[in-house]
C-alpha cells in the first residue's frame, strides 16, 4: 500500500455541516485522497497527558453549546478501532505508557469534519489526546506514528489555524476578517510554504497576531503532530484550504 498523507485540518463548529462551500471542500479533499483503513486524529478539544486514546465504539460527546437541538442528536458511528488503539500504544515508550479511556468518544473537533470527509462512517477512527502544547515533543510524537502511513492509516490534526473567539465581533460564516487573524493566516501560510517549521514552532515570539489569533493554543498545535508525522517535516506541504469562517482562518493542510 502507497504511504498516505498527514493532515492538518480546521474543523469548525457544528454549523459548518450546513457550510455548502468549507464543507464541499472538506469532502472533495477527502476524495482525492487513498481510502484510508483506519484514521487516528488529535483534536484541540481533548488535552490530557498522559497521552489517552477513544474507547472504540463510545457515544459521540457534544462538547459545544448554543446550538440548534439537532446538532446534539447527530450520530456517527464508525467500527470497531481497537486494533489500532493497540498498535499506537504498542508504539510508545514504555516511560510514557497510552491510557485508554474507557467511556470517551469523538468530539467535535473530530465526528464534525468526518462527517463531512468519510460520511458513510466506514472507517474506524481513534481519537488520541493532545498531551502538550510544546511543538517539539509534539513532533516527536508524530514521528513515533508516522510508520502507521505505510499501514494505511490517516493520521489528522484537527484544530484551526486562528482561533481568537473572545475577539470575534460578528457571527456569520462570511464575517469580515479581523487584522489579527489575517496577519496570523499570512504568517503561517508563508512558513508553511517554505517548510520553516523553526519559525511555526517560534510562534510565540515570531507570529504576529498573538495573543488574539491565539488566546490559548490547542487549535494551533495539533500542527506539529501532523508535521512530525510527515516524511520530511521541512519540505513544504501542499495547503489544500485557505480562506475564512466567521473571520477565522481555515487553512489546511497535507504533508507527504
Amino acid at each position: 500500500m502507497n504511504r498516505m498523507p498527514a493532515l492538518y485540518i480546521g474543523h469548525g463548529a457544528p454549523p459548518l455541516l450546513d457550510d455548502p462551500v468549507w464543507s464541499g471542500q472538506l469532502a472533495a479533499w477527502a476524495q482525492d485522497l487513498p481510502r484510508p483503513k483506519a484514521i487516528l486524529i488529535v483534536s484541540a478539544h481533548w488535552e490530557s497527558a498522559p497521552v489517552m486514546l477513544s474507547a472504540t465504539p463510545a457515544p459521540l460527546v457534544y462538547d459545544f453549546g448554543g446550538f440548534a437541538p439537532r446538532y446534539y442528536q447527530m450520530t456517527y458511528e464508525t467500527p470497531d478501532a481497537t486494533a489500532l488503539a493497540a498498535r499506537v500504544a504498542a508504539m510508545m515508550p514504555a516511560s510514557e505508557p497510552v491510557h485508554q479511556q474507557s467511556s470517551r468518544g469523538l468530539d467535535h473537533g473530530a465526528w464534525v469534519p468526518l462527517k463531512i470527509m468519510y460520511p458513510d462512517a466506514d472507517i474506524p477512527v481513534l481519537q488520541m489526546s493532545l498531551p502538550t502544547d510544546d511543538p517539539v515533543k509534539l513532533m516527536e510524537l508524530g514521528a513515533r506514528l508516522r510508520p502507521l502511513r505505510d499501514e494505511g492509516v490517516l493520521i489528522i490534526g484537527s484544530g484551526f489555524l486562528t482561533h481568537g473567539l473572545p475577539f470575534l465581533t460578528e457571527w456569520r460564516i462570511d464575517a469580515a476578517v479581523p487584522g489579527w487573524s489575517s496577519d496570523f493566516d499570512a504568517w503561517a501560510g508563508e512558513a508553511l510554504a517554505r517548510g520553516d517549521v523553526d519559525a511555526l514552532a517560534d510562534y510565540r515570539h515570531q507570529a504576529p497576531g498573538l495573543p488574539y489569533a491565539h488566546p490559548t493554543v490547542e487549535h494551533y498545535t495539533p500542527l506539529f503532530v501532523t508535521l512530525g508525522a510527515a516524511t520530511t517535516p521541512d519540505e513544504p506541504g501542499l495547503q489544500v484550504i485557505d480562506g475564512f469562517w466567521m473571520g477565522l482562518s481555515k487553512r489546511s493542510l497535507q504533508v507527504a
